[in-house]
């Protein structure tokens, strides 16, 4: 089977390099580093330990930021490699982690999982131990890893329903590169128990990382600059993905003009790629639109404003703190939902949609904490909303339930630490060496 699969591998290639260059239509970033894709590294040529953390993208980077720090702080003499997939994964790694490593700090392309390009990879760079954070699980590299000797864990790791029965397809390749993992430490119970059934049993359950992310004090401090300088009520629609902008607009020109206060309505995309499309998509319709760039002006007239347009990297603290509420995106269409920790930490009210399955347990536990409301759809997303922003007393209980939820689940990190000593031993290891 995994000859079939690395066969399939290659016959994809010319598919692997037209998907690179439609991507980079849109994200000229896809043209750069192509020999990474396919393994090719110059030989690392320095002898001190290596950590190696594979996060495929955003939210995998930002969720290992805390892990990052600790094993950072464990190891002083340990090099940190962050691995990635996508290029705006890549530069959020750059931002959050190059300023506080210095030379400490290395990145790269994950290659794909053929080509012999895991193999490559191993050899080049010689870590000493490698972390998967979530769900990345690669058979061709599990197999190179296991010939190198580098013990993998697959680290806050979480696998959905809908994962899961793909995971059993494709059981005949998923077990066995399960089975090479050194260690698997899950998010809750829940993962735990569907990640067994895919041959693997978890050796711990160590919470979820996102939780240990506090929000940056800097950052809310200027979203709620932003607040007093806009003087307007706002509902923030976080992270949203293809098709949700429309929903969302179409309701709230429906159910806003009602509502005390003119609330102003921020939409922040979930992708950088998607900025001017859904700034083109907005103004197409006669909106007066207002982008991140305007938030710095001083002497706009914010009372004309109709939807304010958050085309900002690296600032969704910020977004958190001038929202008088958040409307989770990727919750209102099946993507799954994008992160809602970020935003019941930051003490804002959450409004969800239909479709959370990969924050699954954490919406429940929100939900049930009064953190958070689930809705059908996006007109009852911005109907729950305008209610809110008519509730004061209401959405104060919410954020503060918010606040309370995200700091008790706080210690996933310091159990992630412990669960991984003995790996992170050969770190130690290596640097007696």
């Amino acid at each position: 089977m995994r000859l079939l699969y690395s066969l399939g591998w290659l016959l994809a290639t010319p598919l692997v390099l037209a998907y690179l260059l439609w991507r980079a239509r849109r994200q000229p970033a896809y043209r750069a580093h192509w020999g990474e894709r396919f393994g090719w590294f110059a030989p690392r040529t320095d002898d001190a330990p290596l950590i190696w953390i594979h996060a495929v993208s955003v939210g995998e980077t930002r969720a290992a930021q805390p892990l990052v720090r600790a094993l950072a702080l464990a190891h002083p003499e340990a090099r940190i490699l962050l691995t990635c997939m996508t290029p705006t994964g890549r530069e959020t790694a750059r931002e959050l982690y190059a300023g506080a490593l210095g030379e400490r700090f290395e990145q790269a392309y994950l290659p794909y999982d053929g080509y012999g390009g895991p193999r490559r990879f191993l050899r080049a760079w010689r870590p000493s131990v490698g972390l998967l954070m979530e769900t990345e699980l690669w058979p061709t590299l599990m197999v190179a890893a296991e010939r190198a000797d580098v013990p993998v864990a697959l680290v806050s790791a979480r696998l959905s329903e809908r994962s899961l029965a793909r995971g059993l397809r494709q059981r005949s390749l998923v077990e066995p590169a399960a089975r090479r993992l050194s260690a698997v430490l899950a998010q809750s119970p829940a993962d735990a128990d569907r990640i067994a059934r895919l041959g693997r049993p978890v050796d711990a359950v160590t919470g979820n990382l996102k939780f240990d992310n506090a929000p940056d004090p800097r950052l809310l401090a200027l979203g709620r600059g932003w607040r007093e300088r806009i003087g307007r009520p706002v509902v923030v629609a976080a992270s949203t993905r293809d098709g949700e902008e429309a929903l969302l607009v179409d309701a709230w020109r429906r159910l806003v003009p009602r509502a005390p206060g003119r609330p102003l309505l921020a939409i922040v995309p979930r992708h950088p790629q998607r900025f001017d499309e859904v700034a083109r998509a907005l103004g197409a319709d006669g909106t007066v639109l207002a982008r991140r760039a305007a938030l710095d002006d001083v002497e706009l007239d914010w009372s004309a404003v109709d939807v304010l347009l958050g085309d900002s990297m690296g600032e969704m603290d910020a977004w958190y703190g001038l929202a008088h509420c958040a409307v989770i995106g990727g919750s209102l269409m099946p993507f799954g939902s994008q992160n809602l920790i970020e935003a019941c930490a930051a003490g804002c009210p959450v409004i969800v949609g239909p479709s959370t399955f990969n924050f699954a347990e954490a919406a429940e536990q929100a939900i049930a904490a009064g953190a958070a409301v689930r809705v059908d759809d996006a007109q009852a997303a911005i109907g729950e909303a305008v209610r809110l922003l008519a509730d004061a007393p209401a959405a104060t209980a919410m954020g503060e339930a918010g606040s309370r939820f995200a700091a008790g689940h706080r210690g996933a990190t310091r159990r992630t630490l412990e669960a991984l000593a003995p790996l992170l031993a050969r770190v130690a290891a290596t640097r007696g060496a």
